[in-house]
């Protein structure tokens, strides 16, 4: 088995934001989903991005980054649907980084720390900042089947639920593992 993979979900309908926030550009001009999904490649090369149509500019972010697309087509029926779509999408790996785009600040070396706290295949691992757990979320190739079959709106936090007796903070001085960017008035 290969080394964890990363799967940027960038697939949302950005409701609460007013316009495709995915698009917006940062103070430095890189747009937010490209900003995330730069970080998440610095620190694993072998990176997915899940998006909701081929044809969107997010997805012609992706693929002129380099990275690889895979459409969700269910992405309207939410989170889960886009994990799960990500996770069937990769050959078997030793595990996934789940990642959000819309969460453009986590320093990439906070993500090497989670890919490498999946020290077996039941491992689940997320960092945690000021005793706060936060993104991204690394789940063990033990968890296949059940991130396969995800659906709906809650992702996969029932699985880390299920499992929270498996789940292995990482702590971090890193504050972007909580800075999700919901509202312009979060950036």
């Amino acid at each position: 088995m290969s080394r964890p993979v990363g799967i940027l979900l960038a697939a949302g309908q950005s409701r609460r934001f007013g316009t495709d926030k995915l698009l917006h550009p940062l103070p430095d001009g890189t747009p937010l989903a490209l900003a995330a999904a730069k970080n998440l490649c610095l620190a694993l090369p072998e990176t997915v991005a899940v998006v909701a149509q081929a044809d969107s500019a997010v997805a012609g972010l992706m693929r002129n980054a380099g990275i690889p697309v895979v459409v969700n087509a269910g992405a309207e029926d939410g989170m889960g649907t886009s994990i799960a779509c990500g996770v069937r999408a990769c050959d078997p790996v030793a595990g996934w980084v789940i990642a959000l785009a819309d969460m453009p600040f986590i320093e990439p070396e906070t993500i090497v720390r989670v890919a490498a706290a999946l020290t077996d295949k039941q491992v689940i691992a997320a960092p945690a900042y000021v005793g706060r757990r936060g993104h991204p979320v690394g789940f063990g190739a033990g968890y296949y089947e059940a991130l396969a079959q995800l659906v709906g709106d809650r992702g996969a936090r029932g699985i880390v639920q299920e499992h929270r007796d498996r789940l292995h903070l990482v702590p971090t001085d890193d504050p972007g593992v909580l800075r999700d960017i919901d509202r312009r008035e979060d950036l």
